[in-house]
C-alpha cells in the first residue's frame, strides 16, 4: 500500500499541464529521434541534456523530459526497421526480420500499429516491474557498505559491455580511460592537483555533461559530416491500416511473454535490449513452431522483440535508480543528468528525492499511453520525416548542444572542450571503442574513489577487506563472470542473431 501512495504522488507530480507539456514533448521528439536510423535513445537523451539546461527546468521536469525520451526512442526504432529494413538502434533489429517482409506485402502500416502496441505493453510490464522491484531493491541495498559498493562498481565496469558485446578487451579499455579522465582536478582528499596541467578550469574537474554530450552528440554530427551530409530517402508507402481486433488480441500472449523476458534482461548486468530483443522472438519462435511463417512476415516476429526491447528499457532503470549503477547506455546518460542536478542515485534518493523517482515512474506511464496514442494516427508524419536529408536536422542539433553547453556555464572553454571530445568520440568509435564505459567511468570513477578509501581507513589499509562480506564475494564473482562470459558465450549468441539476420528480408 505504501508503494501505492508513493505513486499516486508521483502522479500529482507528473500530470501538472507543465510536466505534461514536457512529457508529450520529449515522447514525440523521442519518436523523432528513434525513426531516424543510427542516432539511437542514447544519442537522443544526450543531444536534449543541454536543451533542459537552457531551458532551466526544475530537476523533476528534466527528469520527466528525458526519460520520456528515452521511451520514445525505443518506439521510433522500429518505424525505419519495418519500412526500409534498417535498424533504428541495435535492440531494432530483431524487428526487421519480419516487419520488414509485412511492409513488402503491402502491410507496412499494419507492421507499425502491432509494433506500436507491442511497445506499449512491453513498456507497462516493465514499468509494472519496476514499480515493484525498485523500492525492495532500495531498501536492500542499503545494508551496502564501502567495500559492498566498490564491488558493485566494478561489477557495472564488468557487465557493461555485455554478453553480445564484440570486444570485451575494448570495454575494459574504454571504462579504464573513462576513470583516468574522471581523476583530472583537486583530490578531496589531499588537495593535491592532478593533471591539471596548470589550466584553472581544470581544477574541478571535467564536466560530465560536456563529455557526454561531446561524445555522443558532437561525434554523431563529424560521422554525418564525412557521409556528406547524406540525401534523404525515398518516400515510403505506408498503405491502409487493415488490422483486426482478432489479431491484436491473439498476439497477447507474445506481448506477455516478451515483455516479461525484457524486463529481466534489462535488470541483469550484461544483458540489456538487444538480448532481451533476440531471447524474445527465438523463445517466440520455438514456442509457436511449424504454425508461424517467422522470417516472412509473421506478425508475432514484430511483437515479440519489440515487447522485449522496451520492457528492457524499463528493466535497466531499476539498478540505476536504486544502487545509482546504469543498466545501459541510455541509462547512463541519465545518471550523468542526475549526478549534474546534484541528486545522488541509489536507495537514499527514495526517501530525499522521493518527488523525483515517483514522478519519473509516473510518466513513464504516462509517457507510454502518450506514445501509443502518438504512434498509430501519426505514423505518416514520422515517415514523411525519415526523407528529410541529415543536413536540415543537423544545424538544429549542433545549435542546441552549444546553446545548452554554453548556458551551463557561460565559458567558450567549455565549448572547445565539448568539441575536443567529440573528436575524440569520433576517433574511438571509427577504432570501434564504445563510448559508454567512457561515461560510466566518468560517472562512477569518483565514486570508486571515495568508497575504496573508506573501506581501506576503515580496515587500516588491509586489502583483504574488499573479500571480507559474503555479499562482495558474490559481487566479485558475478563481475568475473562478467568478464569471461562475452569470451565464452558472446560469440554463439552474436553468431545466432547474425544467421536469424541473414535467413531474414534483404533490403533492396
Amino acid at each position: 500500500m505504501e508503494t501505492i501512495g508513493f505513486l499516486m504522488d508521483g502522479f500529482a507530480v507528473a500530470l501538472t499541464p507543465y510536466n505534461l507539456m514536457f512529457a508529450l514533448f520529449g515522447a514525440f521528439v523521442g519518436t523523432l529521434i528513434g525513426c531516424l536510423p543510427g542516432l539511437g535513445p542514447a544519442n537522443g537523451v544526450a543531444i536534449l541534456i543541454p536543451l533542459a539546461f537552457t531551458l532551466g527546468l526544475p530537476p523533476e521536469t528534466a527528469m520527466i523530459l528525458l526519460t520520456s525520451v528515452y521511451a520514445g526512442a525505443m518506439y521510433g526504432g522500429r518505424i525505419s526497421s519495418i519500412l526500409l529494413n534498417i535498424p533504428g538502434d541495435e535492440p531494432a533489429m530483431m524487428t526487421c526480420l519480419d516487419g520488414y517482409p509485412m511492409a513488402q506485402q503491402g502491410r507496412a502500416a499494419d507492421a507499425l500499429a502491432i509494433s506500436a502496441i507491442a511497445s506499449f505493453a512491453g513498456s507497462l510490464i516493465g514499468t509494472i516491474g519496476l514499480i515493484i522491484l525498485a523500492p525492495v531493491l532500495a531498501r536492500f541495498a542499503l545494508t551496502f557498505g564501502p567495500v559492498e559498493y566498490f564491488a558493485l562498481f566494478m561489477l557495472a565496469f564488468a557487465t557493461l559491455g555485455g554478453i553480445t558485446g564484440k570486444n570485451p578487451m575494448k570495454t575494459v579499455i574504454a571504462a579504464a580511460l573513462g576513470i583516468m579522465i574522471s581523476t583530472v582536478g583537486i583530490d578531496i582528499s589531499t588537495g593535491t592537483q592532478r593533471y591539471t596541467a596548470g589550466v584553472l578550469e581544470m581544477y574541478e574537474g571535467i564536466d560530465f555533461i560536456l563529455a557526454i554530450v561531446g561524445l555522443f552528440a558532437i561525434s554523431e554530427l563529424l560521422f554525418f559530416v564525412e557521409a556528406r551530409m547524406g540525401k534523404g530517402r525515398s518516400k515510403v508507402k505506408v498503405g491502409k491500416l487493415t488490422l483486426s481486433f482478432k489479431e491484436i488480441v491473439s498476439t497477447i500472449p507474445t506481448q506477455l511473454r516478451g515483455g516479461v523476458l525484457g524486463f529481466i534482461a534489462g535488470v541483469l548486468p550484461g544483458a540489456g535490449a538487444s538480448l532481451g530483443s533476440f531471447i524474445s522472438y527465438t523463445l517466440e519462435k520455438s514456442v509457436i513452431g511449424k504454425k508461424g511463417r517467422f522470417g516472412e512476415g509473421d506478425i508475432r516476429g514484430v511483437v515479440a522483440p519489440e515487447a522485449g526491447n522496451n520492457g528492457a528499457a524499463s528493466g535497466a532503470l531499476v539498478p540505476m535508480l536504486t544502487l545509482g549503477v546504469p543498466g545501459s547506455g541510455t541509462t547512463a546518460v541519465l545518471l550523468a543528468m542526475l549526478i549534474s542536478l546534484n541528486i545522488t542515485p541509489g536507495p537514499l534518493m527514495f526517501t530525499q528525492n522521493a518527488d523525483i523517482v515517483w514522478g519519473v515512474i509516473a510518466a513513464l506511464l504516462i509517457g507510454n499511453v502518450l506514445l501509443l496514442i502518438l504512434n498509430i494516427p501519426m505514423i505518416g508524419v514520422f515517415v514523411r520525416l525519415l526523407s528529410v536529408p541529415p543536413m536540415y536536422l543537423l544545424p538544429i542539433v549542433t545549435m542546441v548542444a552549444f546553446v545548452g553547453i554554453y548556458s551551463i556555464s557561460h565559458s567558450t572553454f567549455d565549448l572547445y572542450f565539448m568539441i575536443v571530445f567529440g573528436v575524440g568520440g569520433f576517433i574511438l568509435r571509427k577504432l570501434e571503442i564504445p563510448m559508454v564505459p567512457i561515461i560510466l567511468g566518468l560517472l562512477l570513477g569518483p565514486e570508486m574513489e571515495k568508497n575504496l578509501g573508506h573501506a581501506l581507513i576503515l580496515s587500516d589499509g588491509d586489502w583483504m577487506t574488499l573479500w571480507s562480506s559474503p555479499l562482495a564475494i558474490g559481487l566479485w564473482l558475478v563481475a568475473g563472470l562478467g568478464l569471461v562470459l562475452p569470451t565464452l558465450v558472446g560469440p554463439i549468441i552474436r553468431r545466432r542473431m547474425r544467421s536469424a539476420i541473414k535467413e531474414g528480408p534483404v533490403s533492396d
